[in-house]
């Protein structure tokens, strides 16, 4: 049976918040617009975004945007996009209060203006100390976001196509043309012809096992690009968050540390005044997660068991209560922790990515280190490296990035759908997609999908963790390999159309062995240590070899690699000391 087709002026994949405010910039335009996402839109991963989003407004103490753009840059360690970062800061305040007027119900101060609190790595006049910068909702700041831009979408005549996953990108020569898909609804296969093509799937947290990310996060459109042509960045740049539940990975915000929370090892050591005395326990969540697997590597773990505390026995029971009652329900509902009276066993978790899909600062797509364009093909959010958090991305930077740059790709993508005609599609577009899903279908005696990745994600956690040796990265790559080989055996015996579940996780588990043999491959060659890439073999940075971005190309079945120049403005890379 034919694929059924659908026809739009653009198609934005994935309903988190930088496809959402890209859609809205859409409809705001009157563009005809879809939004095609796997998952219910408020079911998106934005959701999870605790603590905040950072804007230098200054309703606190005195900020700016360029000691915002220090932080970043420093934050990053030097690796950042410093024209970039320098838009996002400039334009973190317009964007929060665009949210506000569309109705996001930031706490405010006595005053009435939107309350603000410390995060990790922000100070004010470079780095002389701790500053309040973070917009916050309580710590459930990316589910108010989301829940407003989708009722804004909504309102200005966003259509959306829920609970279908996009299997292809198809061009028209270079120019972007449309995807292909398939409903999970029904197993039907779909084809949105569209002017242009906005990646906004996310991150791949599920190529690790111990992660805060959702079980949907497994890189989706970071891996049509891959199979595309189209290059990675900086994709050895994984960030490990300090404060997972200990064993879960549930994400312990850093607005508890914001709040005032405290590490302590089984001593009762704050030990953080060793790793980071200026800024303690706010200080860059790589340098925290390095203090923290030091700690229990060193036999201080609480109970000598391989995780510390996280006190916040000494805060009021209303800061609790009112400005992070999610993180501490989730200490009582998943650990029987009760927050106001024991720490919280907390460890290293695998967070958010730093590289992904490379776009210019207005969302375009770039598939070489020259900065050529790829005419009508665009990316925002986690799946998009910028770049603007470099080596290592600052607390509150996530939400600011996907609002900044979502908003910035949906203006450009309505530019130019407005000035351009729709591209031709092969016939057949979708037949590929058929026949990848046939061969799992017919597969008999393989492996099942939740098996492989098992072993994928065990593999990750021991050789690409918080820290990382020539020896072990080797031996991950060499793993994901093999099971990539052997990928084609991963058996789907679920026959049933109807939310086929069990062919979704297989599908995405391409995504994620592809993703994880990138990452894996990039953090064996980049033989340095900046940010979270901590090479104990190599425990310095270099910038005389490596300030420059990789670019990853996947190209008849080998990965190649190329570098990019950094661009650096305003600050030059120096030794990064809190």
């Amino acid at each position: 049976m034919a694929p059924k087709e659908h026809r739009y002026d653009a198609v934005i994949v994935g309903a988190g918040g930088a496809g959402l405010f890209a859609a809205l910039e859409l409809g705001r335009a009157g563009v005809k617009a879809a939004v095609i996402s796997k998952l219910y839109p408020v079911r998106s991963h934005t959701g999870a975004a605790q603590g905040g989003i950072c804007a230098a407004l200054g309703n606190r103490e005195p900020d700016e945007p360029l000691w915002h753009m220090f932080d970043t840059v420093k934050g990053g360690d030097y690796l950042a996009d410093q024209d970039a970062v320098e838009i996002m800061c400039d334009e973190a305040p317009g964007v929060v209060f665009d949210l506000e007027h569309m109705g996001v119900p930031f706490n405010r101060t006595d005053d009435g203006k939107i309350d603000q609190r410390p995060f990790g790595g922000h100070t004010r006049n470079f780095g002389v100390a701790p500053v309040r910068r973070a917009c916050y909702a309580a710590d459930r700041t990316g589910a108010m976001v989301l829940h407003t831009l989708y009722q804004q979408c909504l309102k200005a005549g966003v259509e959306f196509f829920d609970e279908v996953f996009v299997t292809g990108l198809l061009f028209d020569g270079e120019r972007a043309a449309g995807v292909v898909a398939l409903g999970q609804r029904g197993g039907d296969f779909l084809v949105f012809r569209a002017k242009a093509v906005a990646l906004a799937t996310g991150g791949w947290g599920r190529i690790f096992r111990v992660t805060s990310n959702a079980h949907a996060s497994t890189g989706d459109g970071a891996a049509l690009a891959l199979r595309a042509g189209l290059p990675l960045q900086d994709m050895e740049f994984y960030q490990f968050h300090p404060t997972g539940l200990h064993g879960i990975g549930i994400l312990v915000s850093e607005a508890a540390r914001g709040e005032g929370g405290i590490l302590r090892n089984d001593g009762g050591e704050r030990f953080m005044e060793k790793y980071a005395p200026r800024l303690l326990d706010l200080a860059p969540r790589d340098m925290v997660s390095r203090a923290v697997y030091q700690e229990i590597k060193a036999g201080r773990g609480l109970g000598g068991a391989d995780y510390v505390g996280l006190d916040l026995t000494h805060l009021d029971a209303e800061v609790l209560d009112k400005k992070i009652p999610e993180i501490t329900d989730f200490a009582r509902v998943y650990l029987g922790v009760e927050p106001k009276e024991e720490m919280i066993p907390v460890a290293p978790t695998a967070h958010y990515a730093m590289g992904g899909v490379p776009p210019t600062v207005n969302g375009e797509v770039t598939p070489d280190e020259r900065g050529t364009v790829a005419p009508g093909l665009y990316a925002a959010g986690e799946v998009a490296c910028v770049s603007v958090h470099g080596a290592n991305r600052l607390g509150t930077n996530s939400l600011l990035d996907i609002l900044v740059f979502g908003r910035r790709t949906g203006r450009a993508m309505a530019a130019f759908a407005q000035e351009n005609g729709r591209p031709e599609i092969a016939p057949g577009a979708a037949e590929p997609t058929r026949e990848a899903i046939g061969r799992l279908r017919r597969q008999g005696g393989g492996e099942s999908a939740a098996a492989v990745r098992d072993e994928m994600q065990a593999a990750m956690d021991e050789g690409v963790s918080v820290f990382r040796t020539a020896e072990s990265t080797a031996r991950a790559a060499a793993k994901v390999e093999e099971l990539l080989a052997g990928y084609e055996r991963v058996r789907v015996s679920d026959e049933s159309s109807t939310f086929n579940t069990e062919l979704t996780e297989a599908l995405e588990l391409g995504n994620l062995l592809a993703l994880a043999r990138v990452t894996a491959e990039a953090a064996a060659r980049r033989t340095e240590s900046r940010g979270a890439h901590s090479r104990e073999d190599y425990p310095e940075r270099d910038d005389g070899r490596w300030l420059n971005h990789s670019l990853c190309y996947y190209k008849e079945g080998r990965l190649e690699f190329k570098s990019k120049t950094v661009t650096v403005t305003r600050f030059e890379p120096k030794p990064r000391v809190y």
